[in-house]
């Protein structure tokens, strides 16, 4: 099993946590963890783009000249897509871009991306974060002692609610419940800090 060192807010070691070889050192799969990522970027997207067809731009009702006689193109509606301002032949319609991602998918994409972030040394672990009130500049010092620089990842016990409110404002610093946690966040963070009791939640085979 791989240890990591618990720390106080000063930086200091304050002992050991076990990390579950089952969670925090498999092989990362690579494969898996491009595709779960995929899902999920593809499920924020609304899929409120939409574009009109001839049948529903406004006008055009009659036909613009008659078929013969004139020595220009036969034609029917000013609406066609032919014609600017006409409608749009094949365009994006309201969709849905949800995939199906089965959980234990899911699940193997996460314990790689925590895999691999444990592999780079980029799990830190703090005992408590300690906060009375919530203070931004409070939470730049921590973390400063902790030496968590880049993005950050905070993963905290769901209730933790003057820590949240702390790490908000910071524009490199992304927070989530530990029961929230997912491939794409801690993928996309340089580091990730876990309090010990948001750790206990994750840490389980």
């Amino acid at each position: 099993m791989v240890a990591v060192a618990v720390r106080d807010l000063a930086g200091a070691e304050r002992g050991t946590v076990e990390l579950a070889p089952d969670v925090f050192g498999i092989e990362p799969n690579e494969a898996v963890m491009h595709q779960v990522v995929t899902a999920q970027l593809a499920a924020r997207r609304s899929g409120t783009h939409k574009t009109k067809t001839r049948s529903e731009v406004r006008g055009g009702g009659g036909k613009p000249w008659r078929q013969k006689g004139t020595g220009r193109s036969r034609h029917g509606s000013i609406r066609s897509p032919l014609w600017r301002g006409g409608g749009i032949a094949h365009g994006p319609r309201p969709r849905s871009y949800a995939q199906a991602t089965p959980k234990k998918m899911k699940r193997l994409a996460l314990r790689s991306a925590l895999s691999d972030r444990a592999a780079a040394d980029r799990i830190v672990v703090v005992e408590e974060w300690g906060f009375d009130a919530p203070s931004t500049a409070s939470a730049v010092r921590k973390l400063e002692a902790l030496g968590a620089v880049g993005r950050v990842l905070v993963v905290l016990e769901r209730g933790d609610t003057a820590a949240t409110k702390s790490f908000r404002n910071l524009p490199r610093v992304h927070t989530l419940a530990a029961d929230q946690l997912n491939t794409y966040d801690v993928l996309v963070s340089d580091v990730v800090v876990f309090t010990a009791a948001a750790l206990a939640e994750v840490n389980r085979p």
